[in-house]
């Protein structure tokens, strides 16, 4: 559905985005990450007509997105971080005026009110704006994105100044919307990422560092392969053992359970799977194994190990020149 090729903005000597490439399939919730000034702002007003770009490929449903400007608007539905509201309008008329504006040609009162519906703003429709709390206005911003029923929602920080449980509403709208729309999703809240999207994009002083699946996204970090153990047996023995095991980097005690067993902390090589050796060992050596944990990286240690990479970004002119912007 989306396909970004070899994208790069620039501005003077100084790289927003640089060579970027990726791909969103049709119904998949992807989540965009970086920290501020990555480039993620850019390349979603990029992506969703707002800006130019220096060089490379940017299409939506198979249309080039300088070529094809309107028809490619058309299928995006956008909600900036901070949404586009007029909040002396009530949401009625708000979503009549976004319809006209997109010149949607569904039956108007059918397709706004299943819009609302969708969103649940249906008990605030007669509402003026202005007058809603941060969650139900933070819903309208969402509402006027499906409008018009795009195929594609870009969702910039959708859930920020919202409390808990507006979060998990909005969260658990995102997922229903997944079942119809493509989806991105940018957020620096990290837990929402792995609740909701299925791919997790990660950009970093303008370039692209991972791409993965969400359930995947610890292997972008080297040598992140823990596991936790519970063994009986005197520390100090089982320490010795695991410490002299071939692939294992360190084990550490960090604490007794109950009163036979204490939990290890144990990190192999990377590549190096311990769980059969481990309990070989063990066993071996009359060491009961009453419990095992892998303990791969979360998110939050995947996306700081990326992101405090010292690694400059080349500024190195490119080969790739199919458009030029002002």
């Amino acid at each position: 559905m989306i396909n970004i090729e070899h994208l790069v903005k620039r501005y003077g000597n100084k790289y927003a985005v640089n060579d970027v490439t990726f791909k969103v399939g049709e119904g998949e919730i992807v989540g965009f990450l970086g920290p501020n000034g990555a480039g993620k702002s850019t390349t979603m007003n990029i992506l969703t007509g707002y800006l130019s770009y220096t060089s490379g490929t940017v299409e939506v449903g198979g249309l080039d997105i300088l070529d094809n400007a309107f028809e490619v608007k058309r299928m995006i539905g956008y909600l900036p971080e901070q949404p586009p509201l007029y909040p002396d309008m009530t949401v009625e008329d708000y979503l009549n005026f976004v319809y006209d504006l997109k010149k949607c040609t569904f039956n108007r009162k059918k397709h706004l009110t299943e819009v609302s519906e969708v969103v649940r703003i249906a008990d605030v429709y007669k509402r003026v704006i202005g007058n809603l709390s941060k969650g139900y206005r933070q819903r309208v911003g969402i509402a006027q994105a499906l409008v018009g029923n795009p195929k594609v929602i870009v969702l910039d920080e959708p859930t920020i100044g919202l409390d808990p449980k507006q979060i998990v509403e909005v969260r658990n709208l995102i997922r229903t919307l997944g079942l119809d729309h493509t989806i991105i999703l940018s957020t620096h809240i990290l837990s929402e990422v792995q609740a909701v999207c299925d791919r997790v994009v990660i950009i970093n002083r303008g370039k692209l560092v991972a791409d993965r699946r969400t359930e995947d996204i610890a292997n972008a970090v080297e040598n992140n392969r823990r596991l936790s153990a519970k063994i009986c047996g005197p520390q100090k023995e089982v320490l010795s053992l695991l410490r002299g095991q071939t692939g294992v980097m360190s084990a550490e005690a960090v604490g007794q359970h109950d009163a036979d067993s204490v939990t290890y902390i144990i990190e192999s090589e990377s590549g190096v799977d311990l769980r059969k050796p481990l309990f070989s060992l063990l066993a071996k050596n009359n060491l009961p194994l009453v419990g095992l944990e892998a303990m791969g990286a979360n998110l939050e240690d995947v996306f700081m190990s990326l992101v405090d990479s010292k690694e400059p970004v080349s500024t190195r002119k490119k080969t790739v020149t199919k458009r030029a912007s002002l």
